[in-house]
C-alpha cells in the first residue's frame, strides 16, 4: 500500500506518448511585443510607377549613350554635314527649360492642395502646370522647324537622328504628362477624384517630376556640354 503514491507520482511525471516535450524559456522583454507580418507603405498603383519609372531611366540612359557616341560622327567621304550644335539657340531654350522645370514646383503645390482638401486651388496648380508643360512643347516644336528650315533633318547625318530622337522621345512624356494632367483636371471637376484619392495626383506628380529630371540631364549633355 505504501507503494501505491510513489507508483502513481512517477506515472503523472512521464509524458504521455506523443505529446511533443515542453521546454520553459525565461520571459523576455520582446515578449510585449506584438508579431506584426513585414508591410510596405506603398500602394500597388504606386509601385506600378515607380517601376515603370526605373525601366524609362534605362531607356532613356540609352538613348542618352547613344546620342554621346554618335554625336561627333563625322561621314567617311563628303563635306561635313550640319550638325544640331551649330543651330542651338541656348538663351531661348534656356528659357523653355526654366519653364518646365517651375512646372515641378506647380506639381507640388496641387498634390498638397488636395490633400488638404482644397480642390479649386488643386485644379488651378493642375491647369498651370499642364500650361507650363505646352509652352516647353510649342518651344520645342519651334526649335524643330527653325533646325529644318536651316538645313538639319531628321536623315541629314547620325548625329541629327540622334539628337532628334532623344529630344523628341522626351517631349513626347511631356505630351503624355500633359495629357494626364488635364485628365486629372476634369475627374477633379467632376469630384471622381477627391482628398481621398490624393494619391492618384501624387503618383501622377511622380511622372511630371520623373520627366523634368531627366529634361535637366538631356540639356546638359546635349545644350551646355561641348
Amino acid at each position: 500500500m505504501a507503494d501505491t503514491p510513489m507508483a502513481s507520482s512517477t506515472a503523472a511525471a512521464e509524458p504521455i506518448e506523443g505529446d511533443a516535450p515542453q521546454v520553459a524559456y525565461p520571459r523576455t522583454e520582446w515578449d510585449d511585443y506584438e508579431i506584426v507580418p513585414p508591410t510596405t507603405s506603398l500602394s500597388n498603383e504606386k509601385m506600378t510607377m515607380w517601376a515603370f519609372l526605373g525601366s524609362d531611366c534605362l531607356l532613356f540612359g540609352a538613348l542618352i549613350s547613344t546620342y554621346l557616341l554618335l554625336r561627333n560622327r563625322s561621314p567617311l567621304s563628303g563635306p561635313e554635314p550640319l550638325a544640331a550644335a551649330d543651330l542651338f539657340d541656348i538663351p531661348f531654350t534656356s528659357v523653355s527649360s526654366f519653364v518646365l522645370l517651375m512646372s515641378s514646383l506647380t506639381m507640388v503645390l496641387a498634390v498638397s492642395a488636395i490633400s488638404r482638401g482644397e480642390i479649386e486651388r488643386c485644379k488651378l496648380w493642375l491647369l498651370t502646370t499642364a500650361a507650363q508643360g505646352a509652352v516647353f512643347i510649342a518651344g520645342q516644336v519651334y526649335e524643330f522647324t527653325s533646325f529644318y528650315r536651316e538645313g538639319l533633318g531628321y536623315t541629314v547625318s547620325i548625329s541629327s537622328s540622334a539628337f532628334y530622337t532623344l529630344t523628341g522621345f522626351h517631349g513626347v512624356h511631356v505630351s503624355l504628362g500633359i495629357i494626364m494632367l488635364v485628365t486629372l483636371w476634369v475627374m477633379v471637376n467632376r469630384g471622381i477624384i477627391g482628398t481621398e484619392r490624393a494619391e492618384t495626383v501624387e503618383i501622377i506628380g511622380l511622372y511630371w517630376h520623373f520627366v523634368d529630371i531627366v529634361w535637366i540631364v538631356i540639356f546638359a549633355v546635349v545644350y551646355l556640354i561641348p
